[in-house]
C-alpha cells in the first residue's frame, strides 16, 4: 500500500527526492503526467512520486494540477503527501501549497525550503544559496524563471492569500498555533530531523512541502520499510553528457570538463531550435557524425550553450520571432529527440542529462513513462533505470544548478577509474 504520495513540479525534482527513498531501500516508483490515476499504482510501492510538470506553467494552471492529484490521494486515503519544492525556489511555490492545502482540508501545512546538504540554507525566513540570498544569486538572474525575491513568505504571498509565517529552527516540541503556511529555517540536516521529529510528535506529516533536503529524514520519521537498496550492474565506462541546462554552474562544469578530456560538440542554433532540422539530410548527416564520434571518444557532452561572447542562438531566436519560452520548449524538445534516435546506439554507454525539460522530452520520445531511481553518486546526482524494449537501461539526471565544478570528470572517474583522458577535444 502506498505511503507516501510525493508531487514534484520537474522530472530531476522527482528523482533526486524520490531516491531518497529508493536508497533506503524503500520501494519507488516515479511516473509522469498531470492528470495521473493514482488508484493504479496504490499497491505497486510504498511510495509514488508524480512528475506534475507544473514549473513552467501559470500558476492558475500549477494550483488546479496539484489541486487534482492532492485530491485524489485525499480520497484513497493515502496517510501522507509531500509537496516537493524547488530547491532554489523556481516555480509556482505559492500556488503549489495552496492547492496542497484546500485539496486536504487542513488548517496548516508546514513547509521546509532549506537544502542543507547542497549549502542551501534558510535563515530568519530568508532563503540563501551558498550564503547568499536566493534572489542575488544566479538564480535571480535564470532567463526562464528568476527568483524575485529571498523571502520565502514574501515568495509564497505573490501567488496566495493564505498566511504564510516564518519560524525558527524547531528545537523542542512546540509548534505554531496559526493557521496557513509554517516557514521553517533550517541550516543543518540536524535541524531537518529536529523539525521533522516535533511534526511527527504533533501529527502533522500528513501534508508537507520542501525538497529533497527534508525528503532526505522522511524514510526514518515516517517509519517505511526497507527492504535494501537495489543492487545495480556495472556502469558503461564510456559516458556521454547531454547538457539542456543554461544554468551558469552546468556551463562551469562542461568547461572544466572539456579542459580535462571530455569532447564537447556544441549544437547549432538551427539544430537546437528547429526539430525538422534533424529530418534534413543535413540532419541525417550531423547524427551520422555524432554517432562516429560516439565510437571514436569515451568522453563526449552534447552541448546546448552558445561558446561565451557568442549570441547566435539568440539572433536565431529574434529572427524567427521566438520567445524565451519558445527557446526553453524547442531546446528540451529538439534535444530529446535526438537522443531518442541515438540511444539505439550501444557506444553511447552511461548518459548524464541535465535540466528536468530535458531529460523528461528524451523519456517522451522514447515511449517511457515510468523510472526508477536507485541511489545518488554525489549529492542531487541520481542514478535511475528503466525498461527500454525490454532491456534495463541506466540514465544519470541532475538539476543544472547543482554540483561543483569538477562534477562531471568526477563522475568519469567513479565510472571508470582508470580510464585514460583525451586532452584533444574538439
Amino acid at each position: 500500500m502506498t505511503a507516501l504520495l510525493l508531487i514534484a513540479d520537474d522530472f530531476t525534482g522527482a528523482l533526486d527526492t524520490g531516491v531518497q527513498f529508493a536508497a533506503s531501500g524503500v520501494s519507488t516508483r516515479v511516473i509522469t503526467g498531470q492528470k495521473p490515476r493514482l488508484s493504479r499504482y496504490l499497491d505497486t510501492c510504498q511510495v509514488l512520486v508524480v512528475d506534475a510538470e507544473t514549473r513552467h506553467v501559470s500558476a492558475r494552471q500549477a494550483y488546479d494540477i496539484v489541486y487534482e492529484i492532492a485530491a485524489q490521494a485525499a480520497a484513497l486515503k493515502i496517510p501522507h503527501i509531500y509537496k516537493k519544492t524547488d530547491s532554489a525556489l523556481r516555480g509556482n511555490i505559492g500556488a503549489e501549497l495552496a492547492a496542497l492545502l484546500d485539496a486536504t482540508g487542513e488548517k496548516a501545512l508546514p513547509f521546509l525550503p532549506a537544502f542543507p546538504q547542497m549549502d542551501r540554507d534558510t535563515v530568519a525566513g530568508v532563503h540563501y544559496i551558498a550564503g547568499v540570498p536566493v534572489a542575488e544569486s544566479v538564480f535571480g538572474m535564470d532567463p526562464f524563471e528568476p527568483v524575485r525575491s529571498s523571502c520565502v513568505a514574501e515568495l509564497i504571498g505573490t501567488q496566495t492569500g493564505i498566511p504564510a509565517g516564518s519560524y525558527p529552527a524547531v528545537t523542542g516540541e512546540s509548534l505554531p498555533s496559526q493557521d496557513g503556511i509554517w516557514i521553517f529555517d533550517a541550516a543543518s540536516v540536524e535541524d531537518l530531523r529536529a523539525a521533522g521529529h516535533a511534526l511527527a510528535a504533533h501529527n502533522k506529516l500528513r501534508i508537507m512541502a520542501g525538497c529533497a533536503g527534508f525528503g532526505a529524514v522522511l524514510p526514518e520519521l515516517l517509519r517505511l520499510d526497507s527492504h535494501g537498496a537495489k543492487p545495480v550492474s556495472d556502469l558503461d565506462p564510456r559516458f556521454t553528457v547531454i547538457c539542456g541546462s543554461v544554468n551558469p554552474i552546468t556551463v562551469a562544469q562542461v568547461g572544466y570538463a572539456k579542459k580535462h578530456g571530455f569532447c564537447r560538440v556544441g549544437l547549432t542554433p538551427e539544430q537546437k531550435l528547429d526539430l525538422n532540422y534533424w529530418k534534413t539530410p543535413d540532419g541525417e548527416d550531423t547524427l551520422h557524425r555524432i554517432n562516429e564520434l560516439l565510437e571514436s571518444h569515451p568522453l563526449r557532452i552534447l552541448d546546448t550553450n552558445d561558446d561565451a561572447g557568442n549570441y547566435e542562438t539568440a539572433d536565431y531566436a529574434a529572427k524567427h520571432g521566438m520567445t524565451i519560452s519558445d527557446i526553453r520548449l524547442a531546446v528540451s524538445g529538439t534535444v530529446g529527440y535526438l537522443v531518442s534516435r541515438l540511444f539505439a546506439n550501444p557506444q553511447i554507454g552511461t548518459i548524464l542529462i541535465t535540466g528536468g525539460d530535458t531529460l523528461l522530452q528524451c523519456m517522451d520520445y522514447m515511449g517511457i513513462h515510468e523510472i526508477e531511481p536507485l541511489r545518488e553518486l554525489d549529492a542531487g546526482v541520481v542514478l535511475s533505470r528503466f525498461a527500454y524494449h525490454g532491456v534495463s537501461r541506466y540514465v544519470i539526471s541532475k538539476s543544472g544548478g547543482f554540483g561543483k565544478e569538477n562534477l562531471l570528470t568526477e563522475l568519469a572517474n567513479v565510472l571508470s577509474p582508470n580510464q585514460n583522458r583525451m586532452e584533444d577535444a574538439i
